[in-house]
């Protein structure tokens, strides 16, 4: 079994070195170039447009609205890799890692935009809410559909059944640390329990999953916060020092246990971007369930979350972990490294109250994901056949959780980087060409924005020589969310430039 991690592991470190984070860094790099940096022009727009309400889909049937979808795709994105995960680069990183990880999520909010924009617009209704996401573009504009069915499948894999058992084997350890009680009984009863709460919440549908998600997630994501705030007050004056040794580590000014600039920029990349998954083709499926006036509200609202989870909540764990002071050169990284850096500022309670955010945070990205999963297998199914199959998945979902609780997971771990990574390959490919109508869509959204109307599209506004124009059906106006009157006749969009 070491063998086989060890391979897998010196598969990643190619895979994510050499081809996925190059390809994350320029795409976002060149989606700032073609949206003009959409992701810092437009920031009062992301704030505004997150608080919509929606409107009806069905009789007495309230959409997703635009915050609950951003509560969806948080929930998955907020977990245990904005500890762990962080801790693990700072740890073999250095504190430079942390700048790139900044600097990296600027970069992302533009692919993030661009690809949950494309959600958005090619999302299709469902009976309480909308479906879409990276399937469904590459099928509907581009008539891709093997690389659509790849996709489908491998974010179930990996959403569904190995990043929920990475999830659940979190929440053990952290408990069995805190009660001091491990062994193969105590995990048991925290993997059944979390397999029946997960049951109950998945066969309740969608709704159920968004109503959740915007419970769970905004409420221990502050707690956390506050908690980190905490620290940084007690050692209030460490942080001008701390921030110096970010900014000198990221170039190289001083050496950190012998890790060279190209380790240091590396972690910050690969772990910035791993925790807020701009690019990876994960988050558009909760993007496009949202019932919203314009797809380019929930492209800005899903780049605000690349800024939650990573310039505020991984950020929050950088600065407990940089403030106690410990030797870093000598430490792992992982869970226990945030644990104690924790306990070293406010003492060992601490520990307890950690655990208790990891046990929702880590739960609300079980359900998170799943969710991803649920949306992908509707895609493959067909609506009239995905009920038994979902049924399935959604046992399956609870047998990995369960599993999770009661194993030790390096060969998930390793699995979850080639699955994601993959992910993310196909995913960024299908942009490439679709990119466009994403940059056509901030077009619309900007013209009308100067004008002083609140942004309302419709499909007929575009030309129809736009990729898909025939399946953008959910953009016909008969939504009453995106009924409009003649202020927005006449307007110029300029397709022509």
């Amino acid at each position: 079994m070491d063998f086989l991690v060890d391979a897998v592991e010196a598969f990643n470190e190619g895979f994510w070195t050499w081809w996925v984070v190059p390809v994350l860094v320029l795409s976002g790099v060149a989606y700032c170039f073609r949206t003009a940096l959409v992701q810092i022009r437009f920031l009062p727009d992301m704030f505004r447009s997150v608080v919509e309400k929606p409107s009806d889909i069905s009789e007495g049937t309230k959409g997703i609205s635009a915050f609950k979808a951003f509560t969806m795709s948080a929930a998955s994105r907020v977990g245990t890799g904005n500890v762990a995960g962080v801790a693990l680069a700072v740890a073999v990183g250095g504190p430079g890692a942390v700048f790139w990880m900044w600097c990296l999520a600027i970069i992302g909010g533009a692919t993030s935009f661009v690809e949950s924009t494309l959600a958005q617009v090619y999302k299709v209704r469902d009976k309480d809410s909308y479906r879409g996401g990276p399937a469904y573009y590459m099928t509907r504009a581009l008539g891709w559909k093997p690389l659509a069915v790849m996709f489908a499948v491998v974010i179930c894999v990996t959403y569904g059944f190995v990043f929920n058992a990475v999830q659940s084997n979190s929440i053990s350890a952290a408990i069995s640390t805190s009660v001091g009680s491990e062994g193969m009984g105590t995990n048991a009863v925290i993997g059944l329990v979390l397999a029946a709460v997960t049951l109950l919440i998945v066969f309740g549908g969608v709704q159920r999953i968004a109503s959740f998600t915007q419970t769970v997630v905004p409420v221990m994501a502050v707690l956390y916060i506050v908690l980190a705030f905490i620290v940084i007050g007690l050692n209030i004056d460490k942080v001008p020092g701390m921030v110096v040794d970010i900014v000198a580590h990221a170039f190289g000014f001083r050496e950190f246990a012998g890790a060279a600039l190209a380790t240091v920029f590396i972690q910050g990349v690969r772990r910035g971007l791993f925790s807020n998954e701009a690019g990876m083709g994960s988050v558009p499926n909760a993007a496009a369930t949202a019932s919203v006036s314009h797809p380019a509200k929930q492209g800005l609202i899903q780049t605000l979350g690349v800024y939650f989870d990573t310039l505020v909540v991984c950020s929050m764990t950088a600065f407990i972990i940089l403030l106690a002071g410990q030797d870093l050169s000598k430490e792992t990284g992982g869970m226990e490294l945030t644990q104690h850096a924790l306990a070293a500022s406010v003492g060992e309670w601490g520990i307890h109250f950690l655990t208790f955010i990891i046990i929702f945070l880590a739960y609300s990205s079980i359900i998170g994901n799943y969710y991803y999963g649920e949306s992908n297998i509707e895609y493959l199914a067909g609506k009239q056949r995905s009920q038994r199959w979902l049924r399935a998945f959604r046992v399956l979902v609870a047998v990995c959780v369960f599993g999770g609780a009661i194993g030790s997971v390096p060969l998930v771990w390793a699995l979850a980087d080639v699955f994601s990574g993959i992910m993310a390959s196909i995913n960024l490919i299908a942009l490439i060409p679709l990119s466009g109508v994403a940059v056509a869509v901030l077009r619309h959204y900007s013209v009308q924005r100067r004008a002083g109307l609140n942004p309302v599209f419709h499909r007929e506004d575009i030309p129809r020589s736009t990729l898909g124009w025939k399946h953008m059906e959910a953009w016909d106006g008969a939504d009453p969310i995106t009924h409009r009157d003649g202020r927005y006749e006449n307007l110029d969009y300029q397709w022509h430039r």
